[in-house]
């Protein structure tokens, strides 16, 4: 199956979404839509190429930014010394019931990746926050690191996201 990215549009629908995790269908069929009007955040939609208005996953992206002082030690060292770093926050990521264990997530991180990497906005790390430590080995297998203090928290280097993104572009 073929999967299509883009905007979420009110052309879609929404109202048939189910992924197993209440907030996440709410969000979705109720939020979305006035974060993207508002300018908090940009809903991407995955679909099958033979049901276009049939959303079979779904992520957020928004900008964000990292204390200089909440980064790894190593990290640090290498970063100006500006009191803020700027992201990019993966906020919500949810894939429907019948399609879990598809890929479609992985596929969903991936085209997240792709996506902050082509944009022309500066940032220089990429941030998801896991809901669970099943959830945070599902976004290490991307090679996204802890934060040492909040271990539900995860990053990737914009060099790490880019390599991925070469990586991912190669083998289409």
């Amino acid at each position: 199956m073929k999967l299509l990215f883009g905007l979420l549009s009110p052309d879609m629908d929404k109202s048939g979404f189910t992924c197993g995790e209440a907030a996440l269908d709410t969000y979705l069929q109720k939020l979305a839509s006035q974060d993207m009007k508002r300018g908090f955040a940009t809903a991407i939609v995955a679909r099958a190429e033979t049901a276009p208005n049939k959303i079979i996953g779904y992520y957020t992206l928004s900008a964000a930014s990292v204390l200089l002082d909440n980064v790894p030690a190593g990290m640090a060292r290498k970063m100006p010394r500006y009191p803020n770093i700027p992201a990019v926050r993966l906020g919500r990521l949810a894939v429907a019931s019948g399609m879990q264990g598809q890929h479609v997530g992985s596929l969903m991180v991936l085209d997240a990746l792709r996506r902050s990497c082509a944009n022309e906005l500066a940032w220089a790390l990429f941030l998801v926050d896991a809901k669970n430590e099943r959830i945070a080995a599902f976004y290490e297998k991307f090679l996204f690191q802890r934060f040492p203090d909040k271990t539900l928290h995860l990053w990737m280097h914009r060099k790490q996201a880019k390599a991925l993104c070469t990586i991912e572009n190669k083998t289409k």
